[in-house]
């Protein structure tokens, strides 16, 4: 099995979680929030997206889903245009609703699919490519790769979490 794989084989687990974590809720199971500081369902699904978008983007030389197929007018969220959700302060985290859960998978599976392209014709030297020298060391494609996957199914298994402790309290 080819490292390639393995990460088309992860990334295809975030969207059968994300699918999952939104499957049949409603705008506000998936907008609430149990505390004025805890982020919602739609925040976490949203961010993890944009994360992935943004850092996929950065690391290929693609544009950003988000903008180039106009997702960011879609959403219509009181935000920078390239604004992907790290560091929100809670009233930031308010503002990114939506009206239909159909709206954060078509996102998230647009996104999907861009990283899918570019996975399938990855070949396994590229992952030794250098994509961030902010860091010591600086950041290979495989690291960053990771570390997406890793950022993701932490967020998915929030909402998730979030999901079944909302409904759980409303019943």
């Amino acid at each position: 099995m080819h490292a390639r794989d393995i990460l088309i084989d992860g990334f295809g687990r975030i969207q059968e979680e994300v699918h999952a974590a939104l499957d049949g809720a409603d705008p506000d199971l998936l907008n609430a929030r149990p505390s004025p500081e805890a982020n919602s369902i739609t925040w976490l699904v949203w961010h993890l997206t944009r994360i992935q978008d943004d850092h996929v983007a950065d690391a290929f030389d693609l544009d950003q889903v988000w903008l180039a197929q106009g997702w960011e007018k879609r959403f219509g969220l009181d935000l920078p245009p390239r604004d992907h959700g790290y560091g929100h302060t809670p009233a930031k985290v308010a503002k990114v609703t939506v009206d239909s859960g159909d709206l954060l998978t078509g996102y998230y599976d647009a996104v999907h699919e861009q990283t899918l392209g570019v996975l399938r014709e990855l070949p396994a030297k590229d992952l030794e490519r250098i994509v961030d020298t902010r860091f010591d060391p600086p950041v290979t494609l495989g690291v960053r790769l990771v570390s997406v996957l890793s950022d993701d199914l932490q967020h998915v298994g929030q909402a998730a979490y979030l999901r079944g402790l909302l409904q759980s309290a409303a019943a």
